[in-house]
């Protein structure tokens, strides 16, 4: 579903956040970036968003190379992907079932009794379909995360999610609570799905394979056996 080859990214001032990373995530598989801050995790999530453009190397999606498309051209790819945005990235300004309508009212010619239907079923989906008529400084911060996600699934073609840093400042009860959501995602929905974070614990709990970066290189790929036994400092630093 997802290949990056020999990826390479830089800032304008010359900083390199991506030294040719290559990664393939097949269609259905979960994945957790791991590693400290700054080591590309998030940086990676935004190339394939086509928010960042790399200097060198391919990003496909499903066999197209996303990297030479113009803005235009990305807009039926981006579309197949919903993203969690770190602290959820709610409109403060807008109800919970506002939030979850945005995309479906901005992008898709939907009458407004399959709207509020479709609003209505991603709130129960995530458990939360008292909210609806709250506003998000209403909600503890897990329920936004919840919140966040019902948002990104409301996509007619979705086919990838994406989540950065997703439990994020939460306590560790509710970081279990919105990873046992990320897996019910995946499993049920039949998605492929990339979280970054720095945390292992939500790592184990929500992937099959686990990719680790050190600054902008991918030090490990593979599952959590092998983490556990690899030798090299850097992870048994992280390890620790």
């Amino acid at each position: 579903m997802i290949r990056f080859e020999d990826v390479r990214f830089s800032y304008p001032d010359g900083t390199e956040v991506l030294h040719g990373v290559t990664l393939e995530i097949p269609q259905g598989q979960s994945v957790a970036l791991l590693g400290a801050s700054g080591s590309g995790k998030t940086t990676l999530l935004h190339v394939l968003l086509g928010l960042n453009r790399p200097q060198h190397g391919r990003v496909l999606v499903d066999g197209v190379d996303i990297v030479p498309l113009a803005e235009r051209d990305l807009i039926p790819i981006r579309r197949r992907m919903g993203v969690v945005f770190q602290d959820g990235a709610l409109f403060d300004s807008l109800t919970v079932g506002e939030n979850v309508s945005f995309m479906m009212r901005e992008l898709m010619q939907l009458p407004e009794e399959e709207i509020e239907a479709r609003t209505r079923r991603q709130l129960e989906f995530v458990e939360l379909e008292h909210t609806l008529d709250l506003l998000p400084d209403e909600l503890s911060g897990g329920m936004r995360r919840r919140v966040a996600v019902a948002r990104a699934l409301a996509g007619f073609d979705l086919e990838i999610m994406l989540y950065d840093e997703p439990t994020s400042g939460l306590d560790p009860i509710t970081a279990d609570t919105v990873c046992e959501l990320i897996r019910k995602v995946a499993q049920r929905k039949h998605l492929t799905s990339i979280m970054v974070t720095h945390r292992l614990r939500d790592a184990f709990k929500v992937a099959d394979h686990i990719v680790v970066f050190q600054d902008g290189n991918i030090l490990y790929q593979g599952d959590r056996d092998g983490l556990f036994a690899n030798e090299d400092p850097y992870i048994k630093r992280f390890l620790a």
